[in-house]
């Protein structure tokens, strides 16, 4: 059980905040004043905060490129960049490691192995560019019919890839490995306040973009459910990598889905 005396409210909010922001993103927060398990529930409660802000500033590429006259594929491939970068491309490194330990048809511990080595194989070079490409056709089509298609997405896009982490890290779904990043935050949100934040990520989704945007919100944490559940299966639980991987799945399915609204 964890020792540390809990933080007032406010301060726990700002710690998580810091938290979220410093683990997920570059953006200068600096680090939070404590690394412990509770300041790691509230980064986790606070990650779609966090994918807020990297959908938002994704969006204001989008528009920056949009104004200046670009038209729908390079003002799509501006809005993919922005998280890329802002992320580090933490999520999309996570991605191609887990499809390579997945994709080694080894057990758990070979499969875990492979995740944690340097180099891309295979089938992580193939996941990486599916999803890229699903990422740039779905929004070239949305910016195809209308800006506000696109920019809309683009929010929904990063405020549902974290809201995945969030649900990633509730109670009963366990660490893959006992140390990382994933063995931190694994289990460390209590799953009402997980399955809230999946709720209040769907509803703001349907006010940012109509019913399909909260279906593209549900359908995408759906997806990203699919793949957890796989991990759990073969790897045991979850670790960064996962994580990562949770993010990138959630995201790209809710701006496919999102594409069904531009007709």
């Amino acid at each position: 059980m964890d020792a540390t005396p809990p933080a007032p409210p406010l301060d726990a909010v700002r710690h998580g905040l810091r938290f979220a922001f410093g683990t997920l993103t570059v953006l200068p927060v600096g680090p939070p004043p404590r690394w412990d398990r509770r300041t790691a529930r509230a980064g986790m409660l606070c990650a779609p905060v966090a994918g807020c802000v990297v959908g938002l500033c994704a969006a204001g590429a989008g528009w920056v490129l949009w104004l200046l006259g670009f038209g729908p594929f390079l003002t799509a491939l501006g809005t993919v960049v922005v998280p890329v970068l802002l992320s580090r491309a933490l999520h999309l490194d996570g991605l191609a490691d887990v499809a390579d330990g997945l994709g080694s048809g080894r057990p758990a511990e070979g499969a875990l192995a492979v995740m944690k080595r340097s180099d891309i194989g295979p089938f992580g070079v193939v996941a990486l560019l599916l999803t890229l490409l699903a990422q740039l056709g779905a929004l070239t089509e949305l910016y195809g019919a209308g800006q506000r298609y696109g920019l809309a997405a683009a929010v929904l896009c990063g405020l549902v890839s974290r809201t995945a982490l969030t649900l990633g890290c509730r109670a009963r779904v366990p660490a893959a490995r006992p140390d990382g990043l994933g063995a931190l935050v694994a289990g460390s949100v209590p799953q009402p306040a997980a399955y809230g934040a999946a709720l209040t990520t769907a509803l703001l989704a349907t006010v940012l973009a109509g019913p399909v945007g909260g279906c593209a919100a549900v359908l995408g944490l759906a997806a990203a459910e699919v793949l957890l559940a796989r991990c759990r299966r073969r790897l045991g639980g979850v670790t960064g990598d996962v994580l990562g991987a949770l993010a990138e799945t959630a995201g790209t399915a809710a701006l496919l889905v999102a594409t069904l609204g531009t007709g």
